[in-house]
Protein backbone atom coordinates (compact mmCIF):
# COMPACT_ATOMS: atom_id res chain seq x y z
CA UNK A 1 0.00 0.00 0.00
CA UNK A 2 1.64 3.49 -1.11
CA UNK A 3 1.35 5.86 1.11
CA UNK A 4 -1.12 8.54 -0.35
CA UNK A 5 -3.41 5.41 0.02
CA UNK A 6 -2.43 5.01 3.67
CA UNK A 7 -3.25 9.02 3.74
CA UNK A 8 -6.64 7.98 2.10
CA UNK A 9 -7.70 5.13 4.31
CA UNK A 10 -6.92 7.07 7.15
CA UNK A 11 -8.95 10.00 6.28
CA UNK A 12 -11.70 8.21 5.00
CA UNK A 13 -13.70 7.89 8.64
CA UNK A 14 -12.97 10.75 9.26
CA UNK A 15 -14.79 12.09 5.92
CA UNK A 16 -17.83 9.99 6.76
CA UNK A 17 -18.12 10.98 9.76
CA UNK A 18 -18.05 14.79 8.96
CA UNK A 19 -20.56 14.20 6.28
CA UNK A 20 -22.72 12.53 8.58
CA UNK A 21 -22.31 15.04 11.00
CA UNK A 22 -23.52 17.81 8.30
CA UNK A 23 -25.97 15.77 6.91
CA UNK A 24 -27.67 15.97 11.05
CA UNK A 25 -27.16 19.38 11.43
CA UNK A 26 -29.53 20.23 8.31
CA UNK A 27 -32.33 22.19 9.50
CA UNK A 28 -35.88 20.33 8.72
CA UNK A 29 -38.09 22.40 6.44
CA UNK A 30 -41.39 22.95 7.59
CA UNK A 31 -44.84 24.16 5.71
CA UNK A 32 -47.95 24.82 8.05
CA UNK A 33 -49.06 21.62 6.53
CA UNK A 34 -46.06 19.60 7.26
CA UNK A 35 -45.63 21.00 10.94
CA UNK A 36 -49.37 20.32 11.51
CA UNK A 37 -49.16 16.81 10.29
CA UNK A 38 -46.14 15.88 12.38
CA UNK A 39 -48.28 17.26 15.31
CA UNK A 40 -50.94 15.07 14.89
CA UNK A 41 -48.91 11.80 14.87
CA UNK A 42 -46.09 13.04 18.01
CA UNK A 43 -47.51 14.75 20.19
CA UNK A 44 -47.64 13.50 23.43
CA UNK A 45 -51.55 14.30 24.12
CA UNK A 46 -52.71 13.01 20.92
CA UNK A 47 -50.83 9.54 21.36
CA UNK A 48 -51.89 9.27 24.70
CA UNK A 49 -55.52 10.03 23.58
CA UNK A 50 -55.06 7.47 20.89
CA UNK A 51 -53.89 4.77 23.78
CA UNK A 52 -56.67 5.83 25.74
CA UNK A 53 -58.88 4.60 22.29
CA UNK A 54 -57.15 1.43 22.27
CA UNK A 55 -57.54 0.89 26.33
CA UNK A 56 -61.30 0.41 25.80
CA UNK A 57 -61.08 -1.95 23.30
CA UNK A 58 -59.46 -4.22 26.34
CA UNK A 59 -62.64 -2.78 28.42
CA UNK A 60 -65.04 -4.11 26.04
CA UNK A 61 -63.16 -7.65 26.45
CA UNK A 62 -63.02 -7.36 29.83
CA UNK A 63 -67.30 -7.08 30.32
CA UNK A 64 -67.63 -9.39 27.77
CA UNK A 65 -65.60 -11.91 29.57
CA UNK A 66 -68.26 -11.62 32.54
CA UNK A 67 -71.24 -13.31 29.91
CA UNK A 68 -68.84 -16.09 29.32
CA UNK A 69 -68.11 -19.56 31.27
CA UNK A 70 -66.16 -19.37 34.13
CA UNK A 71 -63.52 -22.21 34.65
CA UNK A 72 -61.64 -22.51 37.64
CA UNK A 73 -59.46 -25.18 38.79
CA UNK A 74 -58.71 -26.17 42.51
CA UNK A 75 -56.72 -28.99 44.38
CA UNK A 76 -55.93 -29.36 48.59
CA UNK A 77 -54.19 -31.34 50.60
CA UNK A 78 -54.96 -31.65 54.33
CA UNK A 79 -53.12 -33.37 57.27
CA UNK A 80 -55.48 -33.84 60.58
CA UNK A 81 -52.70 -34.36 63.60
CA UNK A 82 -56.16 -34.48 65.57
CA UNK A 83 -59.14 -35.94 64.02
CA UNK A 84 -62.17 -34.46 65.84
CA UNK A 85 -63.92 -36.64 68.05
CA UNK A 86 -68.37 -37.07 68.92
CA UNK A 87 -70.06 -38.62 71.80
CA UNK A 88 -71.91 -41.60 70.84
CA UNK A 89 -73.91 -44.16 72.70
CA UNK A 90 -71.20 -47.25 73.41
CA UNK A 91 -73.55 -49.38 71.50
CA UNK A 92 -70.31 -51.63 70.12
CA UNK A 93 -69.97 -53.09 74.08
CA UNK A 94 -73.54 -53.64 74.25
CA UNK A 95 -73.62 -50.73 76.93
CA UNK A 96 -76.01 -47.67 75.44
CA UNK A 97 -76.45 -45.76 78.34
CA UNK A 98 -72.37 -45.16 78.16
CA UNK A 99 -71.10 -42.48 76.42
CA UNK A 100 -68.01 -43.09 74.78
CA UNK A 101 -65.75 -40.54 72.31
CA UNK A 102 -65.49 -41.70 68.61
CA UNK A 103 -62.76 -40.25 66.27
CA UNK A 104 -64.68 -40.45 62.62
CA UNK A 105 -61.87 -39.57 59.45
CA UNK A 106 -58.69 -39.99 58.22
CA UNK A 107 -55.63 -38.09 58.94
CA UNK A 108 -54.95 -37.17 55.22
CA UNK A 109 -57.51 -35.79 52.67
CA UNK A 110 -56.12 -35.02 49.17
CA UNK A 111 -58.52 -33.44 46.15
CA UNK A 112 -58.26 -32.32 42.96
CA UNK A 113 -61.27 -30.86 40.80
CA UNK A 114 -62.99 -28.24 38.70
CA UNK A 115 -65.74 -25.36 38.87
CA UNK A 116 -67.82 -24.41 35.71
CA UNK A 117 -69.85 -21.22 35.85
CA UNK A 118 -72.35 -19.50 33.55
CA UNK A 119 -74.62 -16.70 33.68
CA UNK A 120 -77.54 -17.09 32.94
CA UNK A 121 -79.33 -13.74 33.42
CA UNK A 122 -77.68 -10.75 34.64
CA UNK A 123 -78.69 -7.47 33.64
CA UNK A 124 -75.39 -5.68 34.91
CA UNK A 125 -73.39 -7.54 32.17
CA UNK A 126 -75.69 -6.53 29.52
CA UNK A 127 -75.51 -3.61 30.52
CA UNK A 128 -71.82 -2.71 31.55
CA UNK A 129 -71.17 -4.35 27.70
CA UNK A 130 -73.09 -1.12 26.31
CA UNK A 131 -71.68 1.17 28.71
CA UNK A 132 -68.25 0.05 27.11
CA UNK A 133 -69.08 0.01 23.70
CA UNK A 134 -69.92 3.65 24.63
CA UNK A 135 -66.77 4.60 26.28
CA UNK A 136 -65.02 3.47 23.14
CA UNK A 137 -66.94 6.21 21.22
CA UNK A 138 -66.37 8.76 23.89
CA UNK A 139 -62.75 8.07 23.75
CA UNK A 140 -62.54 8.27 19.78
CA UNK A 141 -64.76 11.43 19.93
CA UNK A 142 -61.72 13.03 22.54
CA UNK A 143 -59.00 12.06 20.47
CA UNK A 144 -60.43 13.75 17.94
CA UNK A 145 -60.93 16.87 20.04
CA UNK A 146 -57.23 16.37 21.59
CA UNK A 147 -56.15 16.48 17.74
CA UNK A 148 -57.73 19.66 17.28
CA UNK A 149 -56.31 21.14 19.71
CA UNK A 150 -52.89 20.55 18.83
CA UNK A 151 -53.91 21.19 15.41
CA UNK A 152 -55.25 24.78 17.25
CA UNK A 153 -51.72 25.35 18.90
CA UNK A 154 -49.61 24.41 15.91
CA UNK A 155 -50.96 26.71 13.75
CA UNK A 156 -51.18 29.43 15.98
CA UNK A 157 -47.75 29.22 16.83
CA UNK A 158 -46.67 28.74 13.24
CA UNK A 159 -48.08 32.06 12.01
CA UNK A 160 -46.49 33.82 15.51
CA UNK A 161 -43.54 32.60 14.51
CA UNK A 162 -43.89 34.37 10.74
CA UNK A 163 -45.06 37.65 11.94
CA UNK A 164 -41.46 38.00 14.12
CA UNK A 165 -40.05 37.03 11.41
CA UNK A 166 -41.46 39.49 8.70
CA UNK A 167 -40.68 42.03 11.20
CA UNK A 168 -37.01 40.77 11.30
CA UNK A 169 -36.93 40.99 7.68
CA UNK A 170 -38.15 44.76 7.67
CA UNK A 171 -36.27 45.60 10.28
CA UNK A 172 -33.30 43.88 8.34
CA UNK A 173 -33.64 45.97 5.55
CA UNK A 174 -34.52 49.15 7.59
CA UNK A 175 -31.01 48.45 9.26
CA UNK A 176 -29.21 48.55 5.79
CA UNK A 177 -30.80 51.54 4.78
CA UNK A 178 -29.82 53.36 7.66
CA UNK A 179 -26.11 52.26 7.38
CA UNK A 180 -25.92 53.31 3.64
CA UNK A 181 -27.35 57.36 5.05
CA UNK A 182 -24.70 56.57 7.98
CA UNK A 183 -22.10 56.31 5.18
CA UNK A 184 -23.15 59.17 3.10
CA UNK A 185 -23.10 61.18 6.25
CA UNK A 186 -19.65 59.65 7.81
CA UNK A 187 -18.44 60.80 4.03
CA UNK A 188 -20.14 64.67 4.74
CA UNK A 189 -18.42 64.96 7.90
CA UNK A 190 -15.11 64.12 6.75
CA UNK A 191 -15.45 66.48 3.74
CA UNK A 192 -16.86 69.25 6.56
CA UNK A 193 -20.17 69.23 4.90
CA UNK A 194 -22.31 67.90 8.31
CA UNK A 195 -21.96 67.77 11.57
CA UNK A 196 -20.44 65.87 14.44
CA UNK A 197 -23.79 65.31 16.33
CA UNK A 198 -26.08 64.14 13.16
CA UNK A 199 -22.83 60.95 13.31
CA UNK A 200 -23.53 60.27 16.48
CA UNK A 201 -27.41 60.23 16.77
CA UNK A 202 -27.44 58.12 13.52
CA UNK A 203 -25.25 55.83 15.30
CA UNK A 204 -27.34 55.63 18.13
CA UNK A 205 -30.69 55.07 15.49
CA UNK A 206 -28.68 52.38 14.42
CA UNK A 207 -27.27 50.73 18.05
CA UNK A 208 -31.12 50.61 18.93
CA UNK A 209 -32.31 49.40 15.52
CA UNK A 210 -30.09 46.30 16.34
CA UNK A 211 -31.53 45.92 20.08
CA UNK A 212 -34.67 45.84 18.47
CA UNK A 213 -33.36 42.86 15.88
CA UNK A 214 -31.82 41.06 18.92
CA UNK A 215 -34.86 41.06 20.78
CA UNK A 216 -36.84 39.97 18.01
CA UNK A 217 -34.45 37.15 17.04
CA UNK A 218 -34.74 35.98 20.36
CA UNK A 219 -38.67 36.01 20.15
CA UNK A 220 -38.58 33.66 17.06
CA UNK A 221 -35.96 31.45 19.21
CA UNK A 222 -38.71 31.16 22.15
CA UNK A 223 -41.35 30.33 19.25
CA UNK A 224 -39.56 28.12 17.41
CA UNK A 225 -38.55 25.66 21.03
CA UNK A 226 -42.47 26.66 21.67
CA UNK A 227 -43.53 24.83 18.01
CA UNK A 228 -41.03 21.79 18.58
CA UNK A 229 -42.85 21.47 21.88
CA UNK A 230 -46.44 21.43 20.64
CA UNK A 231 -44.94 19.30 17.54
CA UNK A 232 -43.74 16.44 20.16
CA UNK A 233 -40.40 17.45 17.71
CA UNK A 234 -36.96 17.02 20.14
CA UNK A 235 -36.07 20.51 21.00
CA UNK A 236 -32.47 20.15 19.74
CA UNK A 237 -34.01 19.54 15.91
CA UNK A 238 -32.71 22.57 13.92
CA UNK A 239 -36.33 24.08 11.81
CA UNK A 240 -36.84 26.38 8.60
CA UNK A 241 -40.17 27.14 8.82
CA UNK A 242 -41.10 28.32 5.02
CA UNK A 243 -41.84 31.57 4.62
CA UNK A 244 -45.56 32.82 3.38
CA UNK A 245 -45.83 35.24 0.26
CA UNK A 246 -48.01 37.94 2.38
CA UNK A 247 -49.04 39.23 -1.03
CA UNK A 248 -50.83 35.99 -2.23
CA UNK A 249 -52.77 36.08 1.43
CA UNK A 250 -56.50 37.21 -0.33
CA UNK A 251 -58.69 38.13 2.58
CA UNK A 252 -61.97 37.05 2.35
CA UNK A 253 -64.86 38.75 4.02
CA UNK A 254 -67.24 36.40 6.25
CA UNK A 255 -71.21 37.14 5.86
CA UNK A 256 -72.50 38.96 9.45
CA UNK A 257 -75.30 36.85 8.81
CA UNK A 258 -73.87 33.18 8.81
CA UNK A 259 -74.38 30.20 11.25
CA UNK A 260 -72.70 27.45 12.28
CA UNK A 261 -73.15 23.48 13.00
CA UNK A 262 -73.21 23.82 16.84
CA UNK A 263 -74.56 19.96 17.29
CA UNK A 264 -71.34 18.53 14.78
CA UNK A 265 -69.19 20.23 17.17
CA UNK A 266 -66.30 17.87 18.78
CA UNK A 267 -66.69 19.53 21.94
CA UNK A 268 -70.81 19.40 21.77
CA UNK A 269 -70.63 15.47 20.48
CA UNK A 270 -68.26 14.68 23.26
CA UNK A 271 -70.46 15.84 26.13
CA UNK A 272 -73.31 14.18 24.46
CA UNK A 273 -71.49 11.14 24.69
CA UNK A 274 -70.51 11.65 28.17
CA UNK A 275 -74.54 11.98 29.02
CA UNK A 276 -74.66 8.86 27.07
CA UNK A 277 -72.50 7.01 29.74
CA UNK A 278 -74.14 8.14 32.91
CA UNK A 279 -77.15 7.14 31.18
CA UNK A 280 -75.74 3.76 31.22
CA UNK A 281 -74.78 4.58 35.05
CA UNK A 282 -77.67 4.86 35.79
CA UNK A 283 -79.38 1.51 33.78
CA UNK A 284 -76.42 -0.20 35.77
CA UNK A 285 -77.64 1.17 39.13
CA UNK A 286 -81.49 0.35 38.32
CA UNK A 287 -80.49 -3.31 37.48
CA UNK A 288 -79.47 -4.09 41.03
CA UNK A 289 -82.99 -4.39 41.32
CA UNK A 290 -83.25 -7.19 38.85
CA UNK A 291 -82.53 -10.80 39.75
CA UNK A 292 -79.49 -12.97 38.48
CA UNK A 293 -79.70 -16.76 37.27
CA UNK A 294 -76.32 -18.60 36.73
CA UNK A 295 -75.68 -22.49 36.12
CA UNK A 296 -72.83 -23.69 38.12
CA UNK A 297 -71.03 -27.71 37.81
CA UNK A 298 -68.83 -28.78 39.92
CA UNK A 299 -66.19 -31.96 39.73
CA UNK A 300 -63.57 -33.27 42.41
CA UNK A 301 -61.74 -36.24 42.93
CA UNK A 302 -60.98 -36.81 46.48
CA UNK A 303 -58.36 -39.41 48.49
CA UNK A 304 -58.59 -40.22 51.98
CA UNK A 305 -56.39 -42.15 54.18
CA UNK A 306 -53.81 -42.54 57.66
CA UNK A 307 -50.89 -42.36 55.10
CA UNK A 308 -50.02 -39.20 52.37
CA UNK A 309 -52.80 -39.95 49.67
CA UNK A 310 -50.90 -38.58 46.44
CA UNK A 311 -49.61 -41.57 44.47
CA UNK A 312 -51.22 -43.65 46.68
CA UNK A 313 -54.03 -46.29 46.02
CA UNK A 314 -56.07 -48.67 48.25
CA UNK A 315 -53.47 -51.22 48.83
CA UNK A 316 -51.78 -48.39 50.43
CA UNK A 317 -54.50 -47.94 52.78
CA UNK A 318 -55.75 -44.26 50.41
CA UNK A 319 -59.41 -44.54 48.85
CA UNK A 320 -60.02 -42.55 46.04
CA UNK A 321 -63.49 -41.88 45.13
CA UNK A 322 -64.78 -38.57 42.95
CA UNK A 323 -67.72 -36.23 43.38
CA UNK A 324 -70.04 -34.12 40.89
CA UNK A 325 -72.90 -31.46 41.49
CA UNK A 326 -74.73 -29.28 39.08
CA UNK A 327 -76.72 -26.28 40.61
CA UNK A 328 -78.91 -23.72 39.37
CA UNK A 329 -78.81 -20.40 41.39
CA UNK A 330 -81.02 -17.59 41.49
CA UNK A 331 -80.07 -14.72 43.20
CA UNK A 332 -83.07 -12.09 44.20
CA UNK A 333 -82.12 -8.83 45.75
CA UNK A 334 -84.84 -7.59 48.63
CA UNK A 335 -83.21 -4.92 50.59
CA UNK A 336 -80.32 -3.18 50.75
CA UNK A 337 -80.93 -0.32 53.09
CA UNK A 338 -81.91 2.33 49.82
CA UNK A 339 -78.23 2.48 48.54
CA UNK A 340 -79.54 1.37 44.89
CA UNK A 341 -82.25 4.38 44.97
CA UNK A 342 -79.53 6.91 46.09
CA UNK A 343 -77.00 6.01 43.77
CA UNK A 344 -79.77 6.19 40.94
CA UNK A 345 -80.53 9.25 42.35
CA UNK A 346 -76.75 10.43 42.21
CA UNK A 347 -76.97 9.82 38.08
CA UNK A 348 -79.93 11.82 37.57
CA UNK A 349 -78.10 14.88 39.35
CA UNK A 350 -74.82 13.97 36.99
CA UNK A 351 -77.23 13.80 33.70
CA UNK A 352 -78.32 17.04 34.85
CA UNK A 353 -75.29 18.77 35.32
CA UNK A 354 -74.00 17.61 31.99
CA UNK A 355 -76.94 19.09 30.19
CA UNK A 356 -75.80 22.50 31.57
CA UNK A 357 -72.64 21.72 30.39
CA UNK A 358 -74.00 21.36 27.39
CA UNK A 359 -76.28 24.36 27.08
CA UNK A 360 -72.93 26.54 28.69
CA UNK A 361 -70.41 25.26 25.42
CA UNK A 362 -72.77 25.91 22.87
CA UNK A 363 -73.44 29.31 24.11
CA UNK A 364 -69.63 29.48 24.48
CA UNK A 365 -69.02 28.06 20.93
CA UNK A 366 -71.53 30.68 18.91
CA UNK A 367 -69.94 33.51 20.88
CA UNK A 368 -66.29 31.98 19.68
CA UNK A 369 -68.06 31.48 15.75
CA UNK A 370 -69.22 35.18 16.03
CA UNK A 371 -66.70 36.62 17.33
CA UNK A 372 -64.23 35.19 14.91
CA UNK A 373 -66.99 36.67 11.90
CA UNK A 374 -65.99 40.10 13.27
CA UNK A 375 -62.54 39.44 13.89
CA UNK A 376 -61.78 38.64 10.44
CA UNK A 377 -64.05 41.64 8.97
CA UNK A 378 -61.91 44.04 11.59
CA UNK A 379 -58.42 42.17 10.23
CA UNK A 380 -59.82 43.13 6.18
CA UNK A 381 -60.75 46.75 7.57
CA UNK A 382 -57.14 46.85 9.60
CA UNK A 383 -55.05 45.47 6.15
CA UNK A 384 -56.60 48.22 4.29
CA UNK A 385 -55.52 51.19 6.42
CA UNK A 386 -52.42 49.52 7.03
CA UNK A 387 -51.65 49.25 2.99
CA UNK A 388 -52.24 52.68 2.15
CA UNK A 389 -50.56 53.38 5.17
CA UNK A 390 -47.51 51.81 3.98
CA UNK A 391 -48.32 53.63 0.41
CA UNK A 392 -48.03 57.17 2.26
CA UNK A 393 -45.20 55.94 4.32
CA UNK A 394 -42.89 54.82 1.19
CA UNK A 395 -43.71 58.54 -0.12
CA UNK A 396 -43.08 60.86 2.70
CA UNK A 397 -39.55 58.58 3.23
CA UNK A 398 -39.19 59.09 -0.64
CA UNK A 399 -39.74 63.08 -0.65
CA UNK A 400 -37.44 63.78 2.85
CA UNK A 401 -34.60 61.62 1.43
CA UNK A 402 -34.80 63.30 -1.69
CA UNK A 403 -34.76 66.68 0.43
CA UNK A 404 -32.38 65.69 2.53
CA UNK A 405 -30.00 64.99 -0.24
CA UNK A 406 -30.61 68.33 -1.32
CA UNK A 407 -30.32 70.18 1.79
CA UNK A 408 -33.86 70.90 2.60
CA UNK A 409 -34.43 68.65 5.47
CA UNK A 410 -32.39 67.94 8.36
CA UNK A 411 -31.54 64.02 9.90
CA UNK A 412 -33.95 64.60 12.12
CA UNK A 413 -36.89 64.29 9.55
CA UNK A 414 -35.02 61.67 7.35
CA UNK A 415 -35.07 59.51 10.85
CA UNK A 416 -38.59 60.00 11.45
CA UNK A 417 -39.50 59.23 8.14
CA UNK A 418 -37.45 56.13 7.86
CA UNK A 419 -39.02 55.28 11.49
CA UNK A 420 -42.78 55.54 10.07
CA UNK A 421 -41.62 53.62 6.98
CA UNK A 422 -40.70 50.70 9.40
CA UNK A 423 -43.53 51.05 11.72
CA UNK A 424 -46.10 51.12 8.95
CA UNK A 425 -44.46 47.74 6.49
CA UNK A 426 -44.43 45.97 10.38
CA UNK A 427 -47.93 46.84 11.01
CA UNK A 428 -48.93 45.88 7.62
CA UNK A 429 -46.92 41.95 7.93
CA UNK A 430 -48.64 41.64 11.50
CA UNK A 431 -51.88 42.83 10.11
CA UNK A 432 -51.71 39.84 7.37
CA UNK A 433 -50.53 37.13 9.27
CA UNK A 434 -52.75 38.53 11.79
CA UNK A 435 -55.44 37.87 9.38
CA UNK A 436 -54.47 33.95 9.27
CA UNK A 437 -54.87 33.81 13.00
CA UNK A 438 -58.03 35.10 12.67
CA UNK A 439 -58.99 32.90 9.92
CA UNK A 440 -57.87 29.85 12.58
CA UNK A 441 -60.16 30.86 15.05
CA UNK A 442 -63.26 31.37 12.30
CA UNK A 443 -61.84 27.47 10.92
CA UNK A 444 -61.80 26.53 14.86
CA UNK A 445 -65.43 27.51 15.12
CA UNK A 446 -66.94 26.11 12.18
CA UNK A 447 -65.17 22.74 13.54
CA UNK A 448 -62.74 22.50 10.26
CA UNK A 449 -59.53 22.37 11.82
CA UNK A 450 -58.89 19.05 10.42
CA UNK A 451 -58.84 20.84 6.90
CA UNK A 452 -55.24 21.90 7.77
CA UNK A 453 -54.50 18.19 7.18
CA UNK A 454 -55.27 18.93 3.45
Amino acid sequence: MGIRQAKYCLLLPLIMCIAVFSKAQEPMKLSLKDAVKYAVEANQNARKARLDLENSEYQIAEVRSRALPQLNGNAGLTYNPLLQKSAIPNIFAGRPDEIILVAFGQKWNGNAGVTLTQNLFDKSVFTGLQAAKAAREFYKISAELTEEQVIELVATNYYQLLVQRRQIAVLDTTIKNTQKVQNILETHYKNGLAKKVDVDRIAVNIANLQSQLQQLQNSVTLLENQLKYYMGLPIQTHIEVADVDVTSIEPNPVAIQGTVDIDGRTEIRLLNQQKRLQEYQKIAYKSEYYPSLSLSGNYSYQGLGNVMPVFKSLSDGVNWFDVASVSLNLRVPLFNGGATRSRIRQADISIRKINEDIENTSLALNLAYENAKTQINNSIIMLAAQKKNVQLAEEVFENTHNNYNQGLANLTDLLNAETSLTEANNNYSSALLNYRLAEIQLIKSKGELKSLLN
